[in-house]
């Protein structure tokens, strides 16, 4: 059944609350919490302890800044297919609370605030690597790879990685192998994170000609891909172990949580062969859990004594 939703007319006065929430939401803050729990762990790793705390707010401002205009502007390039999907139509350019030129306007005062905001508060070498990623996400993936290929979310979600980097680069300037191999754990978390979404939504993204795995391999396909990419999402995180010298701490979660994230996808595809009624949004949810107690143990390893 569908969220009943809300919509602004052509010349209904919004008003300011209702404004300020509507462009909050374009935003997109769920992503953006999710983005900022991969670059603060980072920074205590890059540190060995405990980074200024001024340049971890700095960082996290200017990051989150230019993950919320990547996320106007991905609204701003989908509201043709946000009209026809179930899960999003509530958002602000559908209901009419925000036309699209205050989105674009927004969108762009956010990218350029947040550049220099990271330029001349952390380094340049970080709101370098913010801007390359705010550019993949809105270019590559929203304007190119989304509605070409089966393969955007696992190109697409390179962008997601991007905090990563900033992180490390924050507090370095420069970069290293150890926040490349954690680039390289959300990079392939990224599939078994969104795919169960997209098995959940399946009808939304063929309704809106979005070609997501399971609208064109279907359920059996991606709950295998799902399996493949939990093992080497795992496997990558175990890499910082010896690269990062990780003490007990960090391996103790990364393979506790990391084998209860594989078992949690292999239910699902075993769900999914015996054509038994699975629950993609566990997965998902666990992957969620997943990543951010391994994250969290980047931050806290470091600070013990062993």
């Amino acid at each position: 059944m569908d969220t009943a939703v809300t919509t602004a007319h052509p010349g209904t006065r919004v008003g300011a609350g209702a404004k300020a929430r509507a462009y909050l939401q374009l935003t997109k803050p769920r992503i953006i919490e999710l983005l900022l729990i991969t670059t603060i762990p980072v920074m205590f790793l890059a540190a060995r302890g405990i980074p200024s705390l001024w340049l971890v707010l700095a960082t996290l401002v200017g990051g989150a800044l230019s993950a919320g205009s990547a996320g106007a502007f991905n609204c701003y390039i989908d509201r043709d297919i946000d009209r026809v999907m179930r899960r999003t139509r509530g958002r602000p350019l559908v209901t009419g609370e925000l036309t699209d030129r205050e989105a674009l306007v927004f969108a762009w005062v956010l990218v350029v605030v947040s550049t220099l905001w990271l330029g001349l508060l952390v380094n340049w070498v970080a709101a370098g690597l913010a801007l390359a990623g705010h550019v993949f996400y809105v270019v590559v993936y929203s304007l190119w790879l989304k509605r070409r290929t089966s393969q955007n979310i696992i190109w697409g979600g390179a962008a997601g990685c991007v905090p990563v980097l900033v992180g490390w680069a924050a507090v370095t300037g420069t970069l290293d192998w150890a926040p490349v191999i954690l680039f390289g754990v959300v990079f392939l978390w990224t599939p078994p994170h969104y795919w169960p979404l997209s098995m959940r939504y399946r009808e939304d993204y063929q309704a809106a000609s979005v070609p997501m795995l399971a609208v064109v391999r279907g359920r059996t396909q991606v709950g295998l891909q799902v399996i493949l990419y939990a093992w080497a999402t795992v496997v990558c995180s175990l890499l910082l172990i010896p690269v990062a010298h990780m003490g007990v701490l960090y391996t103790s979660v990364a393979v506790l949580s990391g084998g209860w994230f594989i078992i949690e996808a292999h239910r699902l595809y075993s769900k999914v062969i015996r054509h038994v009624e699975g629950s993609p949004m566990r997965v998902f949810h666990a992957s969620i859990t997943y990543l951010t107690l391994v994250f969290v143990a980047v931050g806290i390893d470091p600070l013990l004594p062993f």
